[in-house]
């Protein structure tokens, strides 16, 4: 049974399709203090799956899964398999300064506390959150889906991550493509001068594809483009597992050159072109 939360209802329908699995309907609504109301409306069996991504609205999508999965478990339903998309408060996994909240741990323990009893992610911020849940927990990765559809649209990609953070994701790629990859850096030129231009692979003539796990404000993504713009990039396709893509993000990116803008359906948006359905379902049969 597949139940979607307001957050990932055409991605829950997608899953439930793939799995062949009925999808149950819920009803939500806000009350005039602006309170959630929850119902299921129908019929479960011993085990439900919920999808719900976390992302803007967090708080509110949050309230709404603790919600959902608090009254199965009321319910009766022993086996509460969560579908987290995109986590949100995935950011702090650690303190860094005194009397900081660790927002992962905390958002982990709560989910668990509610009711689930195995969680699915994809691309965590940080692989380490799973450390958080005390019960099995999956990070899939996009990286394969992202790969598929620049097979099918690129001739001679070359991958390139926008810092070194995210070349893990770029070798992950390029290794299932067969193709070069990348990632910019900065470089000292004089105590004035500071030049950013890729390591080692030369981009002049060739289709650069920007890759990282989220793009949020899009500051990064635009700098990364107009460099292998200046480098003789013949086209920069930017791709990434998040649309967070806050404010004009988007337009920014656009604006500063880039061809096409390719994401997952982990989150909502213009450019979720590449459904994760299959990756999740995949994991469900295992």
């Amino acid at each position: 049974m597949i139940i979607g939360g307001s957050a990932s209802q055409k991605l829950a329908a997608k899953i439930a399709n793939e799995l062949k699995c009925p999808l149950i309907p819920i009803e939500t609504r806000r009350f005039p203090d602006g309170e959630r109301y929850i119902r299921i409306k129908g019929e479960l069996d011993n085990e439900a799956i919920v999808v719900q991504s976390t992302g803007y609205p967090q708080d509110e999508n949050l309230m709404e899964l603790f919600l959902i999965l608090k009254n199965l478990k009321s319910m009766g339903i022993e086996n509460i398999k969560v579908v987290i998309p995109y986590f949100g408060y995935g950011r702090q996994e650690r303190r860094f300064k005194s009397g900081e909240a660790i927002s992962a741990e905390i958002i982990s323990e709560l989910i668990e506390v509610a009711g689930a009893t195995e969680i699915f992610c994809i691309n965590l911020h940080e692989e380490s959150i799973t450390d958080f849940f005390q019960i099995p927990t999956h990070n899939l990765s996009a990286m394969t889906l992202i790969a598929s559809h620049i097979q099918q649209n690129l001739d001679n990609p070359v991958i390139i991550a926008p810092d070194k953070g995210a070349l893990g994701f770029a070798k992950e790629i390029a290794d299932i493509l067969g193709c070069e990859y990348d990632y910019l850096e900065k470089v000292r030129i004089s105590p004035e001068v500071v030049e950013t231009k890729t390591k080692k692979v030369n981009v002049k003539g060739k289709e650069a594809v920007i890759i990282d796990d989220i793009i949020s404000t899009g500051g990064t993504i635009v700098n990364a483009a107009r460099i292998l713009k200046e480098h003789g990039a013949s086209k920069v396709i930017v791709s990434c597992v998040h649309p967070v893509l806050v404010e004009d993000a988007l337009l920014k990116i656009f604006a500063a050159g880039v061809d096409d803008v390719i994401a997952t359906d982990t989150l909502l948006s213009d450019v979720s072109v590449i459904s994760v359905a299959p990756l999740v379902a995949a994991a469900m049969l295992k």
